[in-house]
């Protein structure tokens, strides 16, 4: 007796399965993507707050200034917290040692016109898993947070200090709250535009494809010493 032959679909679902996994990378753990969140919560906060009580065309439209303006204050203070506390992820260190270090092809990423330029399927610099702008992103975000939280506490507890140092403090504050402006408005823009990029913050997974373009020796396409595929390879719960 004859049986017909199975359905070729049917047959391996399990090597469907993997075929198909094997198209992604793990970019970030659940505990960095969750700190990154938290943070760009309270930033985005601060900054609409901060427009808010600053702004002639949007303090007009406040009703509870007071409100605004403690909220403001809280989510300022709180700003360093979620980074503090990621601290314990063992992958969100090894992102910060990566993000800390410039390698050479970090600066021939930025001197070079072409840098994104794809040879073969892969991008040919050997970029890491951060390139040089999300460094240097990282950087000033850091830098920005260290010295809001300073020049904030004497504005808001101003009694110790003198007219020139709250006369200087709100100097600072005002004028690098616009800065932080144009910097988010340019890393959301960046964001958007490159849809790969989004959905490696928003579920940790890119594909591979992808990462051989843009971060060839983190895909492991190239190799540097700077990092290699290893975190790449962890699951999407792991730390």
């Amino acid at each position: 007796m004859h049986l017909p032959d199975a359905h070729p679909h049917d047959a391996h679902p399990h090597d469907a399965r993997q075929r198909d996994a094997s198209r992604w990378l793990v970019r970030f753990t659940r505990a960095e993507r969750s700190i990154h969140h938290v943070t760009a919560l309270l930033m985005l906060a601060c900054l609409l707050t901060a427009a808010l009580l600053y702004l002639p065309v949007l303090s007009t439209l406040v009703g509870r200034r007071e409100m605004v303006k403690t909220v403001h204050v809280w989510c300022g203070f709180a700003l360093p917290v979620p980074i503090v506390l990621g601290l314990v992820s063992r992958a969100f260190r090894a992102d910060l040692g990566r993000l800390n270090r410039f390698a050479p092809h970090d600066w021939e990423w930025l001197k070079r016109s072409d840098r994104r330029a794809v040879r073969g399927g892969r991008g040919i610099l050997p970029v890491g898993k951060f390139n040089a702008g999300q460094k240097l992103n990282a950087a000033f975000t850091a830098g920005a947070i260290l010295v809001m939280l300073g020049t904030g506490e004497i504005l808001t507890f101003p009694g110790p200090w003198g007219d020139r140092w709250r006369t200087g403090a709100t100097f600072v504050h005002d004028w690098l709250f616009l800065a932080i402006v144009v910097v988010t408005a340019g890393h959301l823009w960046e964001a958007l535009r490159d849809r790969d990029a989004l959905t490696g913050m928003l579920t940790g997974r890119v594909d591979r494809d992808w990462a051989a373009r843009h971060h060839a020796a983190w895909s492991g396409t190239r190799k540097t010493p700077e990092d290699g595929p290893e975190f790449a390879k962890r699951r999407p719960g792991m730390s």
